[in-house]
């Protein structure tokens, strides 16, 4: 029997746990203080650890070196953006098979990612460290602005900030202070934003599948908006073009097994920033070795019937020696709207298609899941459903700093 330590620094996975138990694991979790009372599935888990949120690395060391005396440790996965450098820091401490730190910063990296995208040959937007001021300046006097300055290591939006000019851009720097050094400055690209998840194994990718966004992540998180992605017909140009690119990735990043969620930006047309030339040209934008939130894990089983946090635990648990097959899926399509919502409990009675595969019952939130054999169709309910959405639900408030536990 393996043991298997999650960490979870933010209440999720609780597929992947009760997986994890199915197939005869002893599951061990390690989350935070302030989620040990949280919903989680115990009948899944044999213990639950926590530490506090701001623990150092070697508090966590040696919290996780209590557990190993009792349990001989398998296997470490990490269930979110924020725990993968856990994971890999134990996982060299434990001397446990899986992804190291090396290979765990260019999925948590966004200037190891890009350095290692350019390295593949993978388009990537202009972009730069910030380490040095002759280094930006001469960036900024060649690249066209407006430019996004980034946190290095954060997840989704947070943090991100816009300039329209040098002058913006070395305020933003000077508020950084001493986190300076843990951003990258970025060309910004407007366009339409994909995204793609994978399962890997062997190095390879075995399953994979496209979606577009309705707007840009950013631009919802920033700016108020409707989150909307619907997945797209493998045999399209644009899905075509964001598999073939994502596929180059993960094999050249160096994630053995696992999955990933990645997104990518076609460029707009003439007159945004980079210009007529790179009209319609697909650029990477980041990854990670997660399953994607919002929700989109839902959406893709809607279309095929594949889970990814289940597949994603008989991945960790198949291991370095065990076998993996990625069992058989629909191939359809489906397709998300989720909002805010102005009342606590919204009322959703009134949406009754017949393709509707999932209600989302969130205070707060109004959101569901359509899926169809027929992408036309997916793609009439979500334009609908947008519209009514606004009229119904829709409301927005400021983006946090981080993500609310």
């Amino acid at each position: 029997m393996l043991t298997i330590l999650c960490i979870a620094t933010y209440f999720k996975g609780e597929a992947f746990l009760r997986e994890c138990k199915a197939q005869g694991c002893t599951v061990l979790l390690l989350t935070t203080d302030k989620l040990i009372g949280a919903e989680w599935p115990r009948d899944a888990i044999d213990e639950i650890h926590s530490v506090p949120r701001d623990a150092s690395d070697q508090a966590i060391r040696r919290h996780v070196d209590k557990v190993a005396r009792r349990h001989r440790i398998d296997r470490i996965a990490a269930l979110d953006d924020f725990d993968v450098e856990i994971g890999a820091m134990l996982r060299e401490h434990l001397r446990v098979p899986g992804m190291g730190r090396t290979t765990a910063s260019r999925f948590r990296d966004k200037l190891a990612m890009r350095m290692q995208a350019r390295t593949l040959g993978v388009p990537v937007p202009e972009f730069s460290a910030v380490f040095n001021d002759r280094d930006v300046a001469e960036w900024a006097a060649r690249v066209t602005p407006p430019w996004v300055l980034k946190p290095r290591s954060s997840a989704a939006a947070l943090g991100i900030k816009k300039a329209a000019d040098r002058d913006a851009l070395w305020r933003a720097l000077d508020d950084a202070g001493g986190e300076r050094a843990e951003m990258l400055v970025e060309q910004f690209v407007p366009g339409d934003v994909y995204h793609v998840d994978s399962i890997v194994w062997g190095e390879r990718v075995v399953f994979a599948v496209a979606f577009k966004y309705g707007r840009p992540p950013m631009e919802v998180s920033h700016q108020g908006g409707i989150f909307i992605t619907r997945r797209l017909p493998d045999s399209s140009d644009e899905a075509r073009a964001v598999l073939e690119m994502n596929r180059t990735l993960q094999e050249g990043l160096g994630l053995r097994r696992g999955v990933s969620h990645t997104e990518f930006i076609r460029a707009g047309g003439a007159g945004e920033a980079g210009g007529a030339a790179d009209a319609g040209r697909v650029v990477f934008l980041e990854t990670s070795a997660r399953v994607g939130g919002a929700f989109i894990v839902d959406t893709i089983e809607a279309a095929t019937g594949i889970n990814l946090w289940r597949e994603w635990a008989k991945v960790e648990i198949a291991g370095e020696t065990g076998t993996y097959t990625v069992p058989p899926y629909r191939d359809e399509y489906a397709g998300i709207v989720l909002t805010l919502a102005r009342q606590e409990t919204p009322d959703m009675s009134s949406y009754t298609d017949p393709e509707i595969a999932m209600t989302i019952r969130k205070d707060h939130h109004a959101g569901i899941i359509v899926s169809s054999p027929a992408a036309a169709r997916v793609e009439a309910l979500i334009g609908a459903y947008t519209q009514r959405f606004y009229r119904d639900f829709f409301a927005t408030q400021p983006p946090p700093e981080r993500p609310v536990e």
